[in-house]
């Protein structure tokens, strides 16, 4: 690893995770005593050095052929996670690699279950496949915001703290199937703090190039804060599991973040049993013949 060996470790989720205890701007032992110009060059560093291993990882995976990957990023808005999926994936071949941004449901996916409209987007065998938001949604918005559910055609029947158990566990068995079918799954929330977002809004109304990125409803959303870290936290203890871990990503830092969640995916994807497919005795035949066509050809 690039960094300390407790990185990785300090980031997992697990069934004790309170988000309140978790601070946003948290940095790796080795980089706290730098100043901000040096920590700057170190997660630049750090994070160059990860896009080379995993665009060598990905040209792998494609070959071999048996894996795929799902990245999931889940985070409160201005967290940064467009950014993050651009900088971190910025050197894997496009043509191996797929976004989805997972909006309001449409009337189509609300006339299938949950996770419908995700499993439709899963990125094949090979193939590395990236969710911006995704069926966490409809244990994280729809919690806050109970009444989304009355415009989703369900059957009737309790919307309690049960309701919300059962969607986890069809989460949890949806992606263990996954899990042992070849996907290798990696969870990560960009876990902003309350003041850093209240900055960056204030940022995107203050600069003209960023006043696109900006909407009312996203502050409207801020009242909401509490509840929504409750989501979260019920929500990633539930679900991080061995088959499809959550990684807490301290966010204030942008590229300490960045970094981060580099270190996290190119140590996963280097981590499998990877190899190049063998090539048999009949193909390697079919070879010398070629060579030696392409030997005979004329200058």
């Amino acid at each position: 690893m690039s960094f300390e060996t407790s990185v990785t470790h300090h980031l997992r989720a697990d069934d004790a995770l309170d988000l309140n205890d978790r601070p946003t701007d948290w940095l790796p032992h080795d980089w706290r005593h730098l100043d901000k110009d040096e920590l700057k060059q170190a997660s630049e560093a750090a994070l160059e050095r990860s896009k080379t291993e995993l665009a060598a990882a990905q040209e792998l995976l494609y070959a071999d052929d048996r894996f795929s990957l799902l990245l999931v990023f889940q985070a409160m808005d201005a967290a940064g996670k467009d950014g993050t999926i651009r900088h971190v994936m910025s050197g894997v071949n496009p043509q191996g690699c797929q976004v989805t941004s997972f909006k309001q449901p449409s009337t189509e996916e609300l006339d299938h279950d949950f996770l419908w409209r995700c499993t439709k987007a899963l990125p094949e065998r090979g193939r590395i496949g990236i969710f911006n938001r995704s069926y966490y949604e409809e244990v994280l918005v729809v919690r806050v915001h109970p009444s989304i559910l009355e415009g989703q055609q369900l059957p009737p029947g309790p919307r309690g703290d049960s309701f919300w158990t059962h969607r986890y566990q069809s989460i949890s068995d949806f992606e263990r199937h996954l899990s042992r079918n070849g996907t290798v799954i990696l969870k990560f929330f960009l876990h902003v703090g309350r003041d850093e977002q209240k900055k960056r809004f204030l940022d995107r109304l203050d600069e003209p190039e960023k006043n696109w990125k900006f909407s009312a409803a996203d502050v409207a959303e801020r009242q909401h804060w509490d509840e929504y870290m409750t989501a979260y936290t019920e929500a990633i203890r539930a679900t991080s599991t061995e088959a499809a871990p959550w990684y807490v990503i301290p966010a204030d830092r942008k590229g300490v973040m960045r970094a981060l969640v580099a270190e996290v995916i190119t140590d996963t994807v280097t981590g499998l049993d990877l190899r190049y497919p063998e090539v048999g005795e009949s193909e390697r035949q079919e070879f010398q013949q070629a060579r030696a066509l392409l030997e005979a050809e004329p200058d």
